[in-house]
Formats: C-alpha cells, sequence, structure tokens
C-alpha cells in the first residue's frame, strides 16, 4: 500500500521573542501538515498567543524562522496576510454595517470579490443577513468573526479560543463548523483551554509550558503516553457527562434570538 505523502504547509524553526530581559518563547520548532487541524494547548502566559501572532504577521520575529506555504514570514509579512484568516477571541467590527455589507467590505480590502450570503450560510447566520454585529448573541459574533476570516479563500485559518463563553449547543455547533471547514481543505490552527474539544478536533497538538514546547503528538498517543506511566483517575470514567446530558435534554439546535 503506497503511503500518501502530505505537504508541510507551516514550518516553526527555533522560534524565539524577548520583551527585555524576558524570553516569552524560547527557540520552539515545529511543523503543520496542510489540511490538518492543529492545537496549541498551554496554560495562560505559556506564549500561545504570542507564538500565533508571529506566525501570523502581526508580531516581530526576534529570531527563528517560520515559513508559511513557502513564504518566509519575517520576510513577506504583506504576502502572508494575503493567505491566512484570523479569528482573534474578541474582535470589533463596524457596527452600523449589516453583515452582508461588512463582508463585501473586507472582501474589497482584500481585492476579492465574495458571495455575502453563502460565507453567512456556511456558518448558519444567513437569518441575520441584515442584522448589524451588536445584534447578534456571543456564538453569532463568534461565526460571523469566522466568516469574516475565511472572505480571503485563506490557506490556513486561525482560532484563537473560538467558544469560549458559548452555551453548549453554540460550543458544539462550532465544532461542527471548524470541521467542515478543515474538509474543504484548508489547514486549521487553534488555542483552547478546553481539553475536550481540543480532543475531538485535533489532529495533533503541542502543549506549550514557559515559552516552550513541553509535548507534540496526536491527543490518542499523548494520552497512551499517560497510561503507559501508571496514571490512573480517583473516579470511575463515565461514558457520558452532564454535557452530554444537557444537549440530549434540550437538543442541539442553537438557541438565538
Amino acid at each position: 500500500m503506497t503511503k500518501v505523502k502530505t505537504k508541510v504547509i507551516l514550518e516553526v524553526r527555533d522560534l524565539k521573542k524577548t520583551y527585555g530581559k524576558n524570553i516569552v518563547v524560547k527557540g520552539i520548532s515545529f511543523d503543520v501538515q496542510e489540511g490538518e487541524i492543529f492545537g496549541i494547548l498551554g496554560p495562560n502566559g505559556a506564549g500561545k498567543t504570542t507564538t500565533l501572532e508571529m506566525i501570523e504577521a502581526l508580531r516581530p520575529i526576534d529570531g527563528g524562522v517560520v515559513m508559511l506555504d513557502g513564504l518566509n514570514v519575517a520576510e513577506q509579512p504583506g504576502r502572508v496576510k494575503e493567505i491566512i484568516g484570523v479569528q482573534l477571541q474578541s474582535t470589533s467590527f463596524y457596527d452600523k454595517l449589516t453583515l452582508v455589507e461588512l463582508l463585501r467590505m473586507f472582501a474589497a480590502l482584500y481585492g476579492v470579490s465574495v458571495r455575502p450570503m453563502k460565507l453567512l450560510r456556511e456558518v448558519n447566520l444567513s437569518d441575520k443577513a441584515k442584522s448589524d454585529v451588536p445584534k447578534l448573541s456571543g456564538g453569532q459574533k463568534q461565526r460571523f468573526s469566522i466568516a469574516a476570516a475565511l472572505v480571503n479563500k485563506p490557506r490556513i485559518l486561525f482560532l484563537d479560543e473560538p467558544t469560549t463563553g458559548l452555551d453548549p449547543q453554540a460550543r458544539r455547533n462550532l465544532w461542527e463548523l471548524v470541521q467542515n471547514i478543515r474538509d474543504k481543505g484548508i489547514t486549521v490552527i487553534l488555542t483552547t483551554h478546553y481539553m475536550d474539544e481540543a480532543q475531538l478536533l485535533c489532529d495533533r497538538v503541542a502543549v506549550m509550558d514557559d515559552g516552550k514546547i513541553i509535548a507534540l503528538d496526536t491527543p490518542q498517543n499523548l494520552i497512551k503516553s499517560l497510561l503507559k506511566k501508571g496514571f490512573k483517575k480517583d473516579v470511575e470514567i463515565q461514558r457520558a457527562n452532564l454535557e452530554d446530558v444537557f444537549i440530549d435534554l434540550t437538543g442541539k439546535d442553537l438557541r438565538e434570538s
């Protein structure tokens, strides 16, 4: 059986970031394969956001090299920004424009054509096309932020804690959206504090702490490694949790005004 070769779309080598005497990213290296969902996990202050901002050409690189789809991020930041999409945890939009008008404005900034209603349907917001952002719920704002990040048909989509603060229905709906985006050939890199989310969505995860990558593998392999150390939970593992109960009782449909 012939092994299918995968393309490395992101190469990070010895990446560093320093603020004064404080080294916040300490020479990390990793690759991301085209078409995978790659997670960067870690506690607050681990260096996750700084790492992403350097990769996204939003923050200067102090050391090392980042190659994104063949482009040197430090040397070609403008071209890099043309082929990535970025969804931030907190995003501000013009609050006097409708969702359709906002998507057309972003498309004009990129110099591309866009079908606003198609994008809104993909993120389950077609019924809000004529609404402005302040009228959206938290989950709707997150989904619109993703729609805006897809306007330029990016090669890689960066998601920064996309489900923080969402209710269970909105959270699971967004999981499906991320998987659908990946299935369309877009590589996804995300950060999250929800380990169940990372385990479900990510093909591989890098665990960061104190500016360093301390583990990198598939979620399943990382779990197996822990079990080989003799790890045992103090409580019985259940086949369902309270969130599953909640979804079963109230349904998967989004409850949004």
